[in-house]
């Protein structure tokens, strides 16, 4: 019996699907700690002089979080190719639009993470001509967090459209399961909409909190599930051919 040896596409599928699973899983990781442990632990949203006095009593702690950004900005590089090569058989255009909007989101990411960076060199560098006082330092390196805040949160708009550009490209296969097609596209249109009201709608802050509790599991779950299928069944799939009739 002849052995089919797999072609040098269905190999870098192979590998794609791999990267992507495994970048996604230290990037779900590395957000868990940067954010969920590090920014929720010393940022106090309506006390500028409490989030500094925080940050330089734990300035190791801060400075770990931006190594975690650093880590999602690297790894949400990598799940752009590992998408893109991987979904390119489904749909060419959709997963060229999807990895170009994933890459311009990782470069807002890097300009929002860019602002962490002022906040901690305000923290550690005390008084001088810039901060007369440790009012003015508080308010500053405040600042510095909101802008990183304000600007990840208009870049998660196009996160939500990749998502969704993503999930099409997924309904549209024969071998991707239908749940995780719609688990990808619903976490997509959550980002969006929570997003979107967050930035462009103030007065409905309330109704856009009240919405990101509610969708945070599908915002969270949509791409992990994606990546845990990519390492259990995907990576073992050519998707060469793989388009719905």
């Amino acid at each position: 019996m002849k052995l089919i040896k797999p072609t040098h596409y269905q190999n870098l599928q192979h590998t794609s699907a791999i990267v992507a699973g495994v970048s996604l899983f230290i990037m779900s990781i590395a957000a868990a700690f940067s954010y969920g442990y590090v920014h929720t632990s010393l940022i106090v949203n309506d006390d500028a002089l409490m989030t500094l006095t925080n940050i330089q009593q734990s300035g190791s702690r801060f400075a770990f979080g931006i190594l975690g950004w650093l880590v999602i900005i690297l790894t949400d590089l990598l799940v752009s190719w590992a998408f893109y090569v991987y979904l390119k058989p489904i749909h060419h255009e959709y997963s060229l639009l999807a990895g170009w909007l994933r890459l311009i989101y990782t470069a807002i990411l890097a300009i929002a993470v860019s602002h962490l960076v002022v906040a901690g060199r305000i923290a550690r560098a005390g008084t001088s001509p810039f901060n007369e006082s440790i009012n003015g330092m508080a308010s500053q390196s405040m600042l510095s967090i909101k802008a990183f805040e304000s600007i990840w949160s208009l870049g998660l708009i196009l996160f939500g459209l990749h998502l969704l550009a993503i999930g099409f490209i997924a309904l549209s296969s024969r071998h991707i399961p239908k749940y995780v097609s719609i688990m990808i596209a619903i976490a997509g249109f959550s980002y969006v909409i929570v997003h979107v009201m967050d930035n462009f709608f103030p007065q409905l802050e309330p109704i856009a909190s009240s919405l990101e509790t509610l969708l945070s599991i599908p915002m969270i779950i949509g791409e992990l599930g994606f990546g845990i299928w990519l390492l259990i069944k995907g990576r073992k799939l050519s998707l060469s051919t793989d388009k719905q009739p």
